[in-house]
C-alpha cells in the first residue's frame, strides 16, 4: 500500500535576518570586475580557479572505504579505478562526508580524510574539481559526533552536545585548528548553512530551534519545536530536519529564514519515523526507513510525504526527480519501485555474499546515488557496484577491493 499526502504548506515560524549572501561568480563578474580572462592572458587567474588542483569538465567521483576491524582505509576512485591507501582507522562506527572530506567516527575521535574531489556549485553552473588523498588528522572531539559543513565551516557536535567549529579552509590545506567553541549545549547536529547555524535547544521542557550567527550568538529563536529532533539533510530548497511529528523545513531567501512544519498525515509509531535520511547530494526528494518492511519519501518540492512498502528494508535511496526508488532487501538484491504507485518495477539478481547483509553496528550497506550511477557495498565479497539506474539496474562494473568494505561514501559529487 502507498499513502500519499498532497499538503498545502503553511509557514509555523517566519523571521527576518540580515545575512550576508554570497556573490556568485556568474552574472556578477562584470558588476565584481572578475569576469572569465581571456585565453592569450597567461597571468590572469582563470575563473573558478583552486590552487593545487585540476578543473574538470565531468564530476569527480571517488568512494570511500573503511575496514572497522583492521582498520584499512581506501580511496576507490571512480574515474580511473584506481585506488589509494590511507591511514588506518580501526573500529569506525560510522563515516560521513560534506562532498569532499570523510569522517571517520571511531571510539578515539574523529578522522578527517580529504578525499581530493569535489564540487563547487555556482547555481547556474558547476566545477568539478581533482586534488591528491590526504590525510588531515584528528578532530578531537567526543565520539559519537556528528559533523556537518558548508563551504566556509566545519561543526563537530558531541555526545554532550559540545559543539567546535572549524574553518574549512584549514581543512583544505591539511590542517585541523578550531575557530571557535559554542557556548552551551545542543540537541542533535549543529548545521551550516546561509553564514548561519541552525541548531535545536532544550529549553522550558521543549526542543525549540534556534539560528545562531558564526559567533555562536543568538540571532534569532523562532516560535517553534520539533519534538525528538533526529536526521537531517540539505536540499536546494532548504534544511530538513526529523520530527516526531514529520519534519521541519528551514529555507531562506531575501534575508528571511522560514521554519515550514511537514507533518505526517497519519499516527507514526516511534520505530517508523523518518530519522536517517538519505539522498542525491542537492536533490528535494529524500529517503528513510518506514520501519522494517517500508520506506518513506520525502519530496520537499511538494512538501509530500509518500510511504511504500517495499518488504524487508535493509538500505535505501532515490536519484529524485522521476527516478526509482531503490531499495536493498534482505534477499540481497536491489529492488526499483514507482514512487507514485508504489509499483515494483525491477530487481537484480543477489549481489551481496552475506546471508545476513544488515549490521547492528552502523556496518549496514549503504546505497550512493549520483547523477548517473549508483554504488553499492559488498563487504564479504570485498566488492563495490556500480548500477545504472536508468538501465533497469543494470550493472555497469564491478570493483574488486583488498579490503571489506563495511563503510562507504561517496565525495566529489
Amino acid at each position: 500500500m502507498t499513502v500519499r499526502r498532497n499538503a498545502t504548506p503553511w509557514a509555523s515560524a517566519t523571521l527576518v535576518l540580515t545575512a550576508l549572501l554570497a556573490t556568485g561568480c556568474a552574472g556578477q563578474q562584470d558588476k565584481n570586475n572578475d569576469a572569465r580572462p581571456e585565453a592569450s592572458s597567461a597571468s590572469a587567474t582563470p575563473h573558478g580557479y583552486v590552487e593545487g588542483a585540476r578543473e574538470a569538465a565531468e564530476q569527480q567521483s571517488r568512494l570511500l572505504l573503511n575496514e572497522p576491524a583492521s582498520g584499512e582505509t581506501r580511496v576507490l576512485d571512480l574515474i580511473t579505478g584506481k585506488t589509494h591507501t590511507t591511514t588506518r582507522v580501526k573500529d569506525a562506527v560510522g563515516l560521513g562526508t560534506d562532498g569532499r572530506f570523510g569522517y571517520l567516527h571511531a571510539p578515539g575521535g574523529t578522522h578527517v580524510l580529504d578525499s581530493g574531489a569535489w564540487m563547487v556549485d555556482h547555481g547556474d553552473h558547476v566545477h568539478y574539481y581533482s586534488a591528491a588523498v590526504r590525510d588531515v588528522g584528528e578532530l578531537p572531539v567526543g565520539a559519537p559526533a556528528q559533523v556537518r559543513s558548508d563551504r566556509v565551516v566545519t561543526a563537530a557536535t558531541d555526545q554532550d552536545g559540545r559543539t567546535v567549529l572549524y574553518a574549512r579552509s584549514k581543512l583544505e590545506k591539511g590542517e585541523i585548528a578550531s575557530s571557535r567553541t559554542l557556548a552551551g549545549t545542543y540537541t542533535g547536529a549543529v548545521i551550516p548553512y546561509e553564514e548561519h547555524l541552525l541548531a535545536f535547544v532544550a529549553e522550558s521542557g521543549t526542543t525549540k530551534l534556534v539560528v545562531l550567527d558564526r559567533e555562536g550568538k543568538r540571532v534569532a529563536v523562532p516560535d517553534t519545536e520539533c519534538d525528538e529532533p533526529r536526521g537531517d539533510a540539505v536540499t536546494r530548497r532548504g534544511v530538513v530536519l526529523g520530527c516526531a511529528d514529520g519534519a521541519l523545513l528551514v529555507s531562506h531567501k531575501d534575508g528571511a529564514f522560514t521554519a515550514e512544519t511537514l507533518p505526517y498525515d497519519q499516527d507514526v509509531p516511534a520505530k517508523e519515523r523518518a530519522t536517517d535520511f538519505r539522498q542525491r547530494p542537492g536533490s528535494d526528494t529524500l529517503t528513510a526507513p518506514a520501519g522494517d518492511d517500508a520506506v518513506w519519501v520525502l519530496d520537499v518540492t511538494d512538501r509530500t510525504w509518500t510511504r511504500v512498502d517495499t518488504g524487508p528494508v535493509i538500505a535505501a535511496n532515490t536519484a529524485g526527480e522521476g527516478a526509482a526508488l531503490l531499495v536493498l532487501e534482505h534477499d540481497g538484491s536491489l529492488h526499483g519501485y514507482d514512487i507514485a504507485t508504489g509499483r515494483h518495477l525491477t530487481r537484480t539478481k543477489p549481489l551481496l555474499t552475506g546471508k545476513e547483509p544488515a549490521g547492528t553496528d552502523g556496518s549496514t550497506p549503504v546505497i550512493e546515488v549520483d547523477r548517473s550511477r549508483a554504488y553499492l557495498n559488498d563487504p564479504e565479497g570485498k566488492r563495490v557496484f556500480e548500477i545504472d539506474y536508468n538501465d533497469d539496474l543494470r550493472i555497469a562494473r564491478t570493483f574488486s577491493v583488498d579490503i571489506e568494505p563495511v563503510l562507504m561514501a561517496e565525495t566529489g559529487r
